[in-house]
């Protein structure tokens, strides 16, 4: 037997045990005639002590060890005289009798400590050894929670979990597919599933009226700090059930993770905003809801109250929209630049910002004084519900949508600012109503905003034909803290609904029977009506532990260039492995 305890267990209590420990070696200090070694496992960490006095060779043998050994330990556990309060096991040490070295070790790339000195590309590279670290350990076991808790929660509910395949075929609406040649059939390819979207609508066609699967997904896509090319769903599938009995389900699984895995606990059910109303109050489909900020529309299509002055910016302007910013009023010009810049960015695309400060006196101060009188400036103020001391910020253009999602950006950029975003406080938030259809400019044609299965609200049907941009779609996501954790929908049973959606979003028949034939045909057969949702396993991970990436909270995550640096890939293949698939590889330069 390796060892009898862990490094993390000890306590009090086993005062004058013998133990034997195995670990590696967080750290070593001599002190005269002793030798301190702490030794560190997954569980934790404790003291070693080697008195010279006692055990010389024992000692010398300790003093010639180094950071990240690997060592067994056999002594007797005893109170320290010195305790620590820093770790649970502060109050003990183990007197060394024994000492075995089981693995020796190169002086390591970065300090394996809470705080290492390594930067993310260099322990991206060793990621073996940052795994060693805590706050890295403590990711993959709030993971490890969030995993379990989610299946004795469904379990409970009668959910069934089923496998889908990880080979399948491409069907390119959407991200863009992963895909995989095949050997067996030359010329032709599997892809990686973006989601068992297809599949599980098919076992409700089969009878399993409540799937689920922790499965994994993979898209071709731009990275970000929640995005990664392979990525982690709770996948989840019901039968004969509406849009509420979805929301009542996982909203209680959410519920249920949050309060098992971090004790969090949330009273009162959700909130829910529709699309529209999200948008207008906020410029975003996935608002956080921790602090306010709401927008004030100074000028829409029905409404104008900045007009008459010669401000060329505001008449030219479609659509002029505002925050508040409470107690900012104090600003320096350097502050104000600095965030006259940050909606310059590219990342924001706005041309410029108008401030007014409402100062503590009842006067106000502009950056466009020129033009607004006081008395303008108060009406201003009064519209906005700004008071002394607070700060408006305003943003104009012509597209209305693209405006709002910039005045997002600066609003979540001020909730930073303002220490409004607490990661220990979560507010979430159902996002309902979505459009059915998003029109593309480029394209000049409908796209699905979700997927092609999503149904309609069916008091909207009679608009598919006349008004297809007026169709709401019986759609749903769980929005909190400015991150959407999931969605989903209610799904489309009806063929010959089905096929309607199919024709509008520019399918042919031949078409349509190509990528969704098997799907199609099933539904000839009885299918019941069902509807889903998939949660982000990687994003609610992080929203628990309080990260900003959801790297962080996997194993072996990819950089933000879709590498995985630790085993060097993607990598290119020999001559030998494309000769066999009958491929042939030509860059285009």
């Amino acid at each position: 037997m390796f060892r009898s305890k862990t490094c993390g267990e000890l306590r009090l209590a086993d005062n004058g045990a013998e133990v034997t420990l195995a670990g590696w070696v967080q750290r070593i200090r001599k002190m005269g005639g002793m030798t301190f070694l702490d030794l560190r496992d997954r569980y934790g960490i404790t003291q070693i002590v080697f008195n010279e006095s006692d055990d010389a060779s024992l000692c010398e043998k300790a003093n010639h060890t180094g950071r990240e050994w690997v060592l067994q330990v056999k002594g007797k556990v005893q109170e320290r005289s010195s305790k620590n309060n820093q770790i649970p096991t502060g109050e003990i040490e183990v007197i060394a009798k024994e000492l075995n070295i089981l693995s020796k070790s190169e002086v390591p790339p970065f300090t394996i400590e809470d705080n290492s000195d390594g930067g993310d590309d260099l322990r991206m590279q060793y990621r073996y050894l940052d795994l060693r670290r805590k706050p890295v350990r403590d990711n993959l076991i709030l993971r490890h929670k969030i995993a379990f808790e989610t299946r004795r929660y469904l379990d409970q509910q009668g959910f069934l979990e089923v496998e889908t395949p990880v080979l399948i075929k491409s069907t390119p609406e959407g991200a863009r597919d992963f895909v995989v040649p095949s050997r067996m059939n030359q010329g032709e390819f599997y892809a990686l599933p973006q989601s068992p979207q297809q599949f599980k609508q098919l076992l409700m066609v089969g009878g399993i009226d409540r799937y689920f699967q922790i499965v994994k997904c993979f898209r071709d896509e731009d990275l970000r700090a929640d995005r990664q090319p392979e990525f982690t769903q709770i996948d989840c599938e019901m039968s004969y059930v509406e849009q509420e009995d979805v929301l009542q389900m996982f909203e209680g699984m959410i519920k249920h993770i949050f309060k098992y895995a971090r004790g969090t606990e949330f009273t009162g059910d959700f909130p829910r905003l529709t699309w529209h109303e999200c948008m207008k109050r906020f410029g975003s489909d996935k608002p956080d809801m921790r602090f306010g900020m709401e927008f004030v529309e100074l000028k829409n299509d029905s409404e104008d109250i900045l007009g008459g002055h010669d401000f060329v910016v505001f008449d030219s302007a479609k659509f002029v929209v505002s925050i508040v910013a409470e107690g900012c009023a104090a600003y320096t010009r350097k502050q104000l630049d600095a965030i006259t810049e940050f909606v310059k960015r590219p990342q924001v695309g706005a041309k410029g910002l108008v401030y007014i400060a409402c100062k503590e006196d009842g006067t106000f101060k502009s950056s466009i004084d020129k033009f607004y009188d006081q008395d303008s400036l108060k009406k201003i103020a009064e519209k906005c519900n700004a008071k002394k001391g607070d700060l408006i910020l305003v943003l104009c253009g012509d597209n209305a949508m693209k405006v709002r999602g910039q005045m997002n950006v600066l609003r979540l950029e001020m909730g930073d600012q303002l220490g409004l975003r607490d990661k220990n406080k979560f507010a979430p938030l159902w996002v309902i109503d979505f459009p059915l259809f998003e029109w593309s400019e480029e394209d000049q044609r409908f796209y699905a905003m979700h997927h092609p299965f999503t149904s309609p609200k069916l008091e909207d049907v009679q608009y598919l034909d006349s008004d297809p941009g007026r169709v709401r779609a019986n759609a749903y996501d769980l929005a909190m803290n400015g991150v959407e954790l999931g969605g989903g929908s209610v799904r489309i049973h009806d063929s010959e609904l089905q096929n309607k959606m199919f024709k509008l979003l520019g399918f042919t028949q031949e078409k349509a029977t190509e990528q969704f034939g098997c799907l199609m045909t099933a539904f000839k057969y009885g299918a019941p009506p069902h509807a889903g949702l998939a949660f982000g396993l990687d994003r609610v991970a992080s929203m628990l532990a309080g990260l900003d990436s959801i790297r962080d909270c996997i194993a072996f995550p990819k950089n933000n260039s879709g590498r995985d640096v630790m085993i060097d890939c993607p990598s290119k293949l020999d001559e030998a492995q494309l000769d066999e698939l009958a491929l042939k590889v030509d860059l285009k330069a």
